[in-house]
Order: structure tokens, then C-alpha cells, then sequence
């Protein structure tokens, strides 16, 4: 298990490092990755060596851990700064004024002198006293003061500009670090013939479709493993794969019905996005989930939130009833000597509040602290619903819940709310190699990994700077307490009240 755990971190921790650096540094991808994957690497040879009955020295596992962030920080700024000292090298060998010369013909603008005119025309007094202008090679910075509410300035100026300019600019309206909002016009790819032919052919039913029926056909082969049936017996009676059908058709519910929220919430702010697309894996849990992806800006911040928010309370409203009917429906088995978070077939719910009660309602007086729960497929397809949920409502960067923070509170302290986040999750995740706390699953320290190689920082929306209104500020404060819910460990007093 440990194994196929480390391949899947693997897999999405180098899809996650090059879709996050690779446009900003000039270090290999591949160093990146081997980099951010030595904590991994060190702990599971560990265990691979030692075995869980052997602790990691504490000491040893931060060492390695902050070692490899330093090191990839370190290699991520020396990619950057390798084309700045070419060019500084460059400049000592002219003279000053010929550097200045080419600086300036490198700098493209945007717009010529005749339409800075038109521009300035387009931000009223009343509305936004713009003050000065920035250029830059492929964006334009109006900086001044509001004057009026931000919603209606936003709304006044970019109706300017598109009467001026059409679909030619995009209008982006962000907070800055004096306080005083900016906007920048910025080209729109939205607007070049080669985007428009792309967005035709966005929507791939037949794509979609396909990775639906293969995942249905991994997960229902893992199902059957789920349910007892043994490989053996599958290749000698294949009927027997229809016992892998509820797994099967709970976990693909539960993970589209959460795409399926973002997807209608998009479509409703008229956000071009792709179908949600399943991603099969012949192991594991018979797939890595599903996505989809947005492929124009998010208007506002209103809209930033609907969508985030949109997917994780669909899934949990289809996961609780599924998990509530599975738990009924599982056995309780003897405390094994060993348990994890995902041992299926011998689970102890205290890690988490929600599971814990859950759990205790369903199972009644069978469940104590001497036992531990033999899931039926549908809960184990309901526990990794919960899992999927609490994972995407971590506040971290473009997670759900990065999206849902930074609608609430702005990207500013959006990226230090999920810096805090990952750090304390780090924290809770070594507190069994530091103070021997069983109650924490060790499984913890992989999840705090994969979100180390997160950015902090969100894309903006177009308007970034108009707030949300008080019922939406309510559901994110939920959904952020429904993510504590899942994540922290039942406390001593409901475990004794309990019974667990």
C-alpha cells in the first residue's frame, strides 16, 4: 500500500510542479521533482528497512523535509535569475545609453499614443481618479483612487473600455499592497482566431465519455477486490465482477456529481470550461478522480466562490447518505494490531469528528474502542468521498478551498491563510513521529506534502476586489468548519462519551 501511495504522490507532485514553475524558472522539471519527492523517498525506505514498529527519528525527517525546500527554492530562483545575469553581462559590454535604447524598443505597448487618450477617457473622475499609467509589454497599469463603490466602478470603466476597444482588452480590477486597487488592461486571448477555433472543440463528448466507461470498468474490477471476490475466482466466473457495481457506481456518483457542480456553477457565470473527464487507473481505488477545466476568467469574485464551493457541497451532499447507508450496512472486526487510513477492511474512525459519530450512529454499541469497522464497498466508496471533500476544502492556492478563502478574504491573505494551513497540517502530521500521538494517522505526512507543492497564491478574478455579501461569507465560514470536521481527531471526551 505504502508503494502504490508514493507512486500516486509522485504522479501528481510532477504535474504539480510543472504546471506551477515551469514558466517562471529554467531548472528541469525532472530536478524539481526529485527535489520535492526526497522527504517521500527517505521515509518509505525507512519503512521498507525498518518497518512502522520503528519510529523515524523526528530529527532526521524535518532535516530532510526542510532541506528540500530550501534546495527547491534555491534551484527555482537560480533558473530565474540565469537569463537577468546574461543580460546584465550583456549591458557591461555597451554603453549606458545604448542599454537604455534597447530596453526601450524591447518594451512593447500595448496601445499607441492616440488610444492612451481614448483610455484615460474611459476612467471618469467621479468614478476612478486615475492618476498615472504603467506599461508594460503586454499589460497597461491605471493607478489612482476609487471614488465610489468598486462593484459600480468596475462596472462603469470596463463598459468604457469595451465600448472604445470591443473584446480587445481584457479589464482586471486587483487590491494592491498601498491599499488603493488598480486596474490593468491586459490583451485577451479570448479575442485571437486561433482561441475561438480551440473553444469549438472544447467540449469532447466522445473524450468525456470514454474515460466515464473505462473508469466505470477500473473501478468495478477494484470493487470486486473491495468485495471480497479474489482474482482467481474473477478469472474463473467473470459474473462475479457485478459485486464490484456498488463501489463502483458510488465512488463515480459521488467524484462526478462534485465535477458536476463546478461544471452547471460555470455555465451559470457563463465560464467556458471542458466536461468533467474521469481519469482511470488499473489500481488502487480504480481512479484518480475527475476534473475540469476552466479555460476563461472567472468575472468576479461572487463567481470565483459559486464555482469552488459548488463542487464540495454536491459531492458531501451525495457522500453523506451514501457513507450513513454503507456504515449500516459494514460488520465490526477486532482491533487489528496495525490500522491506517485506509485500511478498508479493519478501519478505527477516531481520526476523524464527523467519521467518529457517524460511525457510532450506524454501528451502535457493536463499535467500541476494541474494535475497529469492516466496510461495505459503498462506505468505502462514502469514506473516500469524505476524504476527496476534506482534500479539496484545504484553503491551499487552487484547491476548492484556496478558492472559497480567497473570495472571502482577498489573494493577499488568501496565500498567508494557506501558508499557515500547510504548516499546521505539517505540524499535526509529525506529531506521532514527535510525541508518539496515535491518534493521528501517519498517512497525515503525505497529504501535507502534496500541499507543500502547492502556490499559495490563487489567479484573480477579473474583479478581485469587490467582497462577497454576508449569506455566501456564512457558507464558506461552513465549509471551512465542516473541513475541521473531517480533519481533526475525535477529542477524549466524545471518544468517552462515545464509547470509542
Amino acid at each position: 500500500m505504502i508503494l502504490i501511495l508514493l507512486v500516486l504522490l509522485g504522479i501528481a507532485t510532477y504535474f504539480i510542479v510543472k504546471r506551477s514553475v515551469a514558466g517562471i524558472t529554467t531548472t528541469p522539471i525532472w530536478l524539481l521533482w526529485l527535489v520535492m519527492m526526497a522527504p517521500p523517498f527517505v521515509w518509505t525506505g525507512w519503512i521498507l528497512a525498518y518497518g512502522r514498529n520503528r519510529p523515524m527519528p523526528a530529527a532526521l525527517l524535518i532535516g530532510v523535509f526542510f532541506a528540500s525546500l530550501i534546495l527547491y527554492t534555491f534551484l527555482i530562483q537560480k533558473g530565474r535569475i540565469q537569463p537577468q545575469a546574461k543580460a546584465n553581462e550583456t549591458g557591461n559590454n555597451s554603453t549606458s545609453s545604448e542599454t537604455a535604447k534597447s530596453a526601450e524598443a524591447a518594451k512593447v505597448r500595448p496601445i499607441n499614443k492616440e488610444e492612451e487618450a481614448q483610455l484615460r477617457d474611459c476612467f471618469p473622475w467621479s468614478v476612478y481618479y486615475l492618476q498615472d499609467l504603467e506599461y508594460h509589454p503586454q499589460a497597461v497599469i491605471c493607478r489612482g483612487h476609487l471614488r465610489t463603490k468598486s462593484e459600480e466602478a468596475y462596472r462603469t470603466i470596463r463598459s468604457n473600455i469595451e465600448a472604445k476597444f470591443g473584446d480587445r482588452f481584457l479589464v482586471i480590477f486587483q487590491d494592491s499592497f498601498t491599499d488603493h486597487p488598480f486596474f490593468a488592461i491586459v490583451p485577451n486571448p479570448q479575442a485571437h482566431p486561433d482561441f475561438k477555433r480551440q473553444q469549438n472543440n472544447l467540449d469532447r463528448p466522445g473524450l468525456a465519455l470514454a474515460l466515464l466507461l473505462i473508469t466505470l470498468f477500473t473501478t468495478t474490477v477494484i470493487g470486486t477486490e473491495i468485495a471480497g471476490v479474489t482474482l482467481k475466482a474473477l478469472q474463473s466466473d467473470p459474473s462475479l465482477l457485478i459485486k464490484g457495481l456498488p463501489y463502483s457506481l458510488a465512488i463515480m456518483t459521488i467524484l462526478g456529481t462534485h465535477e458536476m457542480g463546478h461544471y452547471l456553477m460555470a455555465k451559470r457565470y457563463k465560464i467556458k470550461s471542458t466536461l468533467p473527464y474521469f481519469i482511470p487507473i488499473p489500481f488502487f481505488l480504480g481512479t484518480f478522480g475527475a476534473f475540469i477545466q476552466m479555460r476563461s476568467p472567472v468575472p468576479h469574485r461572487k463567481a470565483l466562490f459559486d464555482v469552488a464551493i459548488a463542487g464540495p457541497l454536491a459531492g458531501f451532499i451525495i457522500t453523506l447518505p451514501l457513507l450513513i447507508w454503507g456504515l449500516f450496512n459494514s460488520s465490526v472486526v477486532p482491533l487489528p494490531p496495525k490500522t491506517g487510513i485506509l485500511q478498508f477492511d479493519a478501519l478505527i474512525p477516531n481520526f476523524s469528528i464527523l467519521l467518529a459519530v457517524l460511525s457510532k450512529l450506524a454501528l451502535g454499541s457493536e463499535l467500541t474502542a476494541k474494535t475497529a469497522i469492516n466496510l461495505h464497498p459503498v462506505a468505502v466508496a462514502g469514506y473516500i468521498g469524505l476524504i476527496v471533500t476534506a482534500l479539496n476544502l484545504m484553503p491551499v492556492g487552487q484547491l476548492d478551498g484556496g478558492h472559497i478563502v480567497h473570495a472571502m478574504f482577498g489573494q493577499r491573505k488568501a496565500a498567508g491563510i494557506g501558508q499557515l494551513a500547510r504548516l499546521l497540517l505539517l505540524f499535526v502530521s509529525l506529531m506521532p513521529v514527535l510525541f508518539q500521538i496515535s491518534l493521528i494517522p501517519r498517512d497525515f505526512l503525505l497529504w501535507a506534502l502534496f500541499l507543500f507543492l502547492m502556490p499559495v497564491y490563487d489567479e484573480p478574478a477579473l474583479n478581485d476586489v469587490t467582497e462577497l455579501d454576508n449569506k455566501r461569507d456564512l457558507f464558506g465560514l461552513l465549509s471551512l468548519a465542516l473541513l475541521l470536521l473531517i480533519i481533526l481527531p475525535a477529542p477524549r471526551f466524545l471518544m468517552q462519551l462515545l464509547n470509542l
